[in-house]
Formats: C-alpha cells, structure tokens, sequence
C-alpha cells in the first residue's frame, strides 16, 4: 500500500494551474493598489502561540515583502507579560480593560515585548526567509506616548490613572 506525501503550508504542488490562476487574478488588484506602500499588521492572540500558525504568518509576511509591500509587524504579548508578572509573584491589575503600569510592571512589560516576544518574531521571519529586524518604541524616539487618564464607565465624574504609560499618541513616520 502507497501512502500519501505529506503536504505543509507552502507545498502548493496540489493546487491546479486554473485554481492557481484563480488566486492570482484575485490577488493582484491588491497587489498593484498597495504595491509600495507600508502596511502595518497586528500579531497576536492564537497566531502567535500555535507553531504551525506563527510559520503561516513569517510566510505571508515575506510574501507580502516579494509582492513589493512594506509590512511592518505591531505585536501583542498579553500572555507572555502576564507568565513574567505570575513567576515574579505579581498579579497583572486592569481598569476598563487596559493595564495599569507602574514602574515594576513596566520594566517587565518591555523586557518581555523587546525581548522575548520581538526575537521570536524577527527569528520567525528571518527563517521564512525575510530580513526582519526588530525596533521598540524607544528606539529614535519613534513612538511619543503621554500618561492615560481614562473615564470610569460607571461614574464619568470619576478618572482612573492607569499608569506611567498610555496610549501610542504618534508614530514618526520617516521611521516606517
């Protein structure tokens, strides 16, 4: 009895030349709208801990890359702050959603986004064949944040500090 060959995500050895066709007739409307430009793409969530997914998306952003697009990839990294934060013995406090970050929390949210998270990112990439590199918002002074105030829900009279950080107020764009 034969078996099969195995098929991963970039065998596309199975895919028929009309059907192949099909993909790139869709594609390329896309492909010359946005060919040149600088598209941001968020990562996140369940493509970021499933292995198979996090392949998929250092693909598709290489790809984007060979098509002639800019990607530039913004990440998440809620859980992994949240594993640093438990094993130092601290508990992650949220108001309304958003994470409030004092000095301690702080550190160890940038320890994380920078370390951690940004090197298995740019490593993804870099193995699907790109040339990743990795920045934070510190470095050049590319991201200006000023401190968030934030309106309780319930009573608008009262404000809520969440912290040394907020909301990213501006990207410089000579950096993108």
């Amino acid at each position: 009895m034969k078996s099969e060959p195995a098929t991963n995500a970039t065998d596309i050895g199975h895919i028929s030349p009309r059907e192949k066709a099909e993909i790139l007739s869709q594609a390329l409307p896309y492909i010359r709208k946005y060919h040149g430009k600088t598209i941001v793409i968020k990562y996140g969530g369940n493509a970021m801990t499933d292995p198979e997914l996090q392949k998929d998306f250092a693909e598709d952003v290489v790809l984007l890359k060979l098509v002639g697009l800019n990607p530039v990839v913004v990440h998440g990294g809620g859980p992994q702050i949240e594993g640093l934060l438990s094993k130092l013995g601290k508990q992650g406090h949220f108001i309304q959603g958003m994470r409030v970050t004092d000095q301690e929390t702080m550190d160890v949210v940038e320890w994380v986004l920078a370390g951690e998270v940004q090197q298995d990112v740019v490593g993804l990439i870099n193995a699907a064949g790109g040339k990743a590199v990795g920045l934070t918002g510190r470095d050049g002074g590319m991201i200006r944040a000023k401190k968030l105030m934030i309106q309780d829900k319930d009573d608008p009279s009262k404000e809520h500090d969440i912290g040394q950080v907020g909301d990213i107020v501006s990207i410089d764009p000579s950096v993108v």
